[in-house]
């Protein structure tokens, strides 16, 4: 398990991060959120012994993370960290040799992973010479090539086309499933409540949201009402507590301040024709705007 206590970090009088706490279970998926300069990319660094916490503690499975652990962790970055005068076998080896492994095992890990995302013939080709998305699996690939027990994907998804992000979420959720402990970071929300159950929301530093995905949207007043049918949206407009009325193709997305709004909006609606009437929660999205202020990666 990784545990991350109460760590703080000052860059002299910059406070980065306040007082975060953490812990991540092996096969778990967690979701680490914030805008640029909320703190995450601090946070990975102390959790890689890259930086000292002013205060506080980082456990891997029991131990404070220092160099004699770092063979055990992954971490694909936001910004491409690639040599990109090596060829991709020269790449992949000079990492996996950094993690503790024999070019044996390396160069069979490197195959099974070129295969698997359908770049074999790229295996002597130096890195300028792939596109961006091929860049991607190949530093994805150089996050995973050492079987990490905790693995940091930062923006993981970053130039892939969307058959190529089925590939990536397919290999993260296989990693899971045989126990590494992964902690993931993107704009995109979908992806995020696809894989996340329990995330921590950074705002200047700060948590302002941290659990469970599902209890954290159970316990959120806002809900979504969508209604397709010949309706009187006037009449909907002016109900206290209906907070946006948005069309959306056939159907309107009608947004209430808490659960009791529904049934109004359902009295006036029930003498229409409607074929469409589903109240949901909101969105992560829409939680992390009204947390946060902005969109996540505005």
């Amino acid at each position: 398990m990784l545990k991350v206590e109460n760590i703080t970090k000052y860059y002299g009088k910059l406070l980065a991060v306040d007082n975060l706490s953490f812990e991540v279970k092996e096969g778990e998926i967690f979701g680490l959120l914030g805008i640029n300069g909320a703190g995450k990319t601090t946070t990975f660094r102390m959790i890689m012994g890259l930086l000292t916490p002013s205060s506080g503690n980082i456990f891997l499975n029991g131990k404070k993370i220092d160099y004699n652990l770092t063979d055990q962790i992954g971490f694909l970055t936001e910004e491409r960290s690639l040599l990109t005068k090596l060829t991709v076998l020269e790449q992949i080896k000079f990492y996996g040799r950094l993690k503790g492994m024999n070019e044996k095992d390396i160069e069979t890990k490197l195959d099974y992973y070129l295969k698997k995302f359908d770049i074999e013939k790229y295996k002597n080709k130096k890195i300028k010479e792939l596109s961006k998305g091929n860049q991607q699996k190949i530093q994805f690939i150089s996050a995973i090539i050492n079987n990490p027990k905790l693995l940091i994907l930062d923006e993981p998804f970053v130039g892939l086309d969307p058959f190529n992000v089925k590939q990536f979420c397919e290999e993260i959720e296989e990693l899971a499933s045989k126990g590494s402990m992964i902690i993931f970071s993107s704009h995109r929300m979908e992806h995020v409540e696809q894989f996340c159950k329990k995330l921590v929301v950074l705002k200047d530093g700060k948590t302002v949201l941290q659990g469970n995905l599902n209890d954290i949207k159970k316990s959120y007043q806002k809900k979504n009402i969508f209604i397709k049918g010949d309706i009187d949206i006037e009449k909907i407009k002016k109900i206290k507590g209906v907070l946006e009325v948005v069309p959306l193709n056939d159907e309107y997305k009608i947004s209430v301040e808490k659960m009791e709004i529904t049934s109004q909006v359902f009295d006036i609606i029930k003498k229409y024709q409607i074929t469409k009437f589903v109240v949901e929660e909101p969105s992560l999205n829409e939680i992390f705007i009204d947390k946060v202020g902005v969109a996540y990666g505005k």
